[in-house]
């Protein structure tokens, strides 16, 4: 009796040689599966790290739904859109880098989370610590941040009430938080504003089990909300700018980024209306080998988003053929998390 093989008669795509070594990154087929369809009367959302900004204005561009709940007042430039953190996003939230800010923020709207320490303070002006990015001039008193991100708040949870596709982007593991209150903030205090002190915060290392767990409360959250929803989840291909691990920075983004594809991949096989799209292994894999890097192996080239965005739209066409303008990769991309370049040895 001939022996069975479990991997005859597999599709090309499983193997190595036909799905990856005679293909090419900008044709390669069969990489991406959709779970589920994206109809154009859906309302998308989008938030994450600053990766997830490319796949929010390509998605735009091309007919989606995509909610913009706090847009920008009539006659702003658009150099001072992106400034001030209009359009970015599907609200004024900034950069979510992790899986506990999302979380944290889908709480603080339900009234089930008050933050710690938001309001930060540099050269006489007052700053939101959870989106230090949106206002480059500040506040001019604490009782005004307070007052805006009220403001802000509203418009979220108008957002995710209207949701139902649900795009995030996991970009880092590492963060910092208030040690006693356990707030999360997308940048270590004193980069942007504020002050460090290592009696109040401290550095934090996700682990696995707590973005796998943070995400599952974020989706049963949002399904009471509209028990209809789906995710998209990606991980972004962009390497750390800086870790506080005490680690190598390149052994710091490895293991950032695999924890976070692990929990990706585990959430997307446990839940159907999970679906994984891997923007990550597009860019960083072997496969692409380095070319859609730009000469600092770090931001993505125009050519690497054309690339992943090709293999999304094949999977969902685009409600529209013609694009408004043409999406830089770089230039475009609001990043507090680059920052810390600065404070690197030259």
């Amino acid at each position: 009796m001939q022996a069975k093989n479990p991997y005859r008669g597999l599709p090309g795509r499983a193997f190595w040689k036909t799905g990856v070594q005679q293909q090419q990154p900008e044709t390669v087929q069969d990489l991406y599966a959709r779970k589920f369809e994206i109809s154009p009367t859906d309302c998308v959302a989008t938030a994450g790290s600053c990766f997830a900004q490319h796949i929010a204005k390509r998605m735009r561009e091309s007919g989606y739904s995509v909610l913009d709940v706090e847009p920008a007042p009539r006659g702003m430039s658009e150099r001072h859109k992106m400034a001030f953190g209009y359009g970015i996003y599907s609200a004024r939230y900034g950069n979510i880098y992790t899986a506990r800010q999302l979380l944290q923020l889908v709480e603080e709207c339900r009234g089930r989370f008050a933050p710690a320490n938001i309001a930060w303070e540099k050269g006489g002006r007052w700053y939101d610590a959870l989106r230090p990015n949106v206002e480059p001039m500040g506040h001019a008193s604490q009782e005004e941040v307070i007052a805006h991100r009220e403001y802000h708040l509203r418009h979220v949870r108008g957002m995710l009430k209207r949701t139902d596709v649900f795009v995030f982007t996991f970009g880092l593991t590492e963060g910092w938080v208030h040690t006693e209150s356990g707030t999360v903030y997308p940048t270590a205090p004193g980069v942007l504003a504020g002050d460090f002190d290592p009696d109040i915060y401290s550095f934090k290392n996700f682990t696995y089990e707590e973005i796998f767990g943070d995400f599952i409360r974020v989706r049963k959250i949002l399904q009471k909300i509209n028990p209809n929803i789906r995710f998209i989840i990606t991980v972004s291909p962009v390497p750390l700018a800086a870790t506080a691990s005490g680690d190598h920075v390149l052994s710091s983004t490895v293991y950032s980024k695999s924890v976070l594809r692990a929990a990706a991949g585990a959430l997307s096989s446990r839940f159907p209306d999970v679906d994984y799209f891997p923007s990550y292994e597009i860019i960083a894999s072997s496969f692409s080998g380095g070319k859609y890097y730009e000469e600092d192996q770090r931001n993505v080239r125009s050519e690497g988003v054309d690339t992943v965005m090709r293999v999304f739209f094949a999977q969902h066409p685009p409600v529209v053929t013609e694009k408004s303008e043409k999406v830089a990769a770089n230039d475009d991309v609001v990043c507090e998390e680059a920052l810390l370049e600065a404070f690197g040895t030259r």
